[in-house]
């Protein structure tokens, strides 16, 4: 489970590393029902955990020299389970609700991603870096993640003073997941108070439960049919990305699977109403929140804090003015647009998330506020949707715009 290999790393297989991100994550709810503080501003259990022991293991690397690198397949698959779930409690009416809000946060992200890369290239020209280096401190690594900056970084390492760039977009991706998990709760946490928001009554949360309720009824067969489910939506969404890998065209699993979950919700609920199909039962809230759980808790665990230690002065305040402008943006300009509901207060959580971080943090930022405040279909719906279809299809258009200007 463990194997030493040169140049003093760890190598963590992946039972081993997943039971880590299991007990991470039992340390992030013992930490959040211990500190009010941290209950009170939404931030997510697992990144409570992941961050303490991301901590933890850089304290193990500075005095001992070696590093813990881990196998994190399951981490994956997790993901694919969560968003699954939220496809399988998609149901017809919330998309026709959504409609207006999915148009109107495609456009927010459009703007968002303008402004985010407009802001990385004045930072790069107030502290004299290559032009590129701002879309690095930009789209590139804050928007798209660490995907969208190890795919741009050979394009981008061609160019004078850009040899390190696969280095530093990796260390910003890194540092906006923790910016954008610690930054979205507390921007909803204020919007609700600041506008005496609340969540529809007694609506149970897509993820988990709500905090002030009593602990939900799970049963063998309510348990073992989510699973069924989940697995049926998983096949089938392997099916669909192999025959658009067959056409040139690559999609994370996790987009067909949630997509086969949205249609066979709505099929199944008007062909087989008499059928017990899982949507939005208490079993399938908790199989949502244990895997976000333990996938956003491995993938925080597992990061490398010391690299960003190694980070410059200059790089440290233009993340400081992205994180700034972010949640600006959602504040003042996102709230606003989404008609100040409590469903936008939620969006904007997500906002922050995918903004700053990833799709992932976005779904944990939101599952922070309605645990605590009530359910969001329409913000569980809108979303994934955005974060999976055309996140990436409009930065890719930035980045290429602003690359051919520079």
């Amino acid at each position: 489970m463990i194997e030493l290999q040169p140049e003093s790393v760890v190598f963590v297989r992946a039972f081993l590393a997943t039971t880590v991100g299991i007990l991470v994550l039992f340390a992030g709810k013992a930490l959040n029902q211990r500190v009010g503080l941290l209950r009170e501003y939404n931030i997510p259990e697992p990144v409570t955990g992941g961050l303490l022991f991301a901590l933890v293991f850089w304290a193990l690397y500075l005095t001992s020299g070696y590093r813990l690198v881990f196998d994190l397949q399951v981490r994956d698959v997790l993901l694919v389970y969560f968003f699954t779930t939220i496809g399988l409690n998609a149901r017809l009416s919330d998309l026709r609700a959504g409609g207006r809000p999915f148009l109107i946060l495609s456009i927010l992200v459009t703007m968002f991603l303008l402004v985010q890369d407009v802001v990385g290239l004045a930072i790069a020209k107030l502290f004299g870096w290559p032009p590129a280096m701002g879309l690095l401190v930009g789209s590139i690594s804050l928007l798209g993640g660490h995907g969208t900056a190890i795919a741009w970084a050979p394009v981008l390492a061609t160019r004078p003073g850009l040899e390190n760039a696969l280095e530093v977009g990796v260390l910003c991706a890194t540092a906006g997941l923790v910016l954008a998990s610690v930054a979205g709760g507390p921007l909803a946490h204020f919007l609700v108070k600041r506008h005496r928001l609340e969540g529809p009554p007694g609506d149970a949360p897509e993820v988990g439960v709500h905090y002030g309720d009593a602990q939900a009824s799970i049963d063998y067969f309510s348990f073992l049919s989510a699973i069924l489910a989940i697995h049926i939506c998983g096949a089938i969404g392997i099916l669909v990305q192999q025959g658009m890998l067959s056409r040139g065209v690559n999609l994370p699993l996790f987009v067909p699977c949630l997509m086969a979950g949205v249609l066979l919700t709505n099929l199944l609920e008007r062909a087989a109403p008499r059928l017990s199909w899982p949507s939005r039962t208490p079993a399938l809230a908790l199989i949502a929140e244990v895997a976000l759980g333990i996938f956003l808790a491995m993938s925080l665990m597992s990061m490398e804090l010391w690299n960003l230690a190694d980070l410059a002065g200059p790089l440290f305040v233009a993340l400081g003015l992205q994180v700034v402008l972010a949640i600006a943006f959602a504040a003042f300009v996102a709230f606003r647009a989404l008609g100040r509901t409590y469903d936008a207060a939620v969006i904007c959580a997500g906002l922050i998330g995918f903004g700053l971080g990833a799709t992932p943090t976005a779904m944990a930022n939101m599952t922070a506020v309605t645990q605590r405040h009530g359910a969001s279909h329409v913000a569980f719906l809108v979303v994934p949707l955005v974060g999976a279809f055309f996140l990436d299809l409009l930065n890719t258009v930035a980045i290429r715009f602003f690359l051919t200007l520079n």
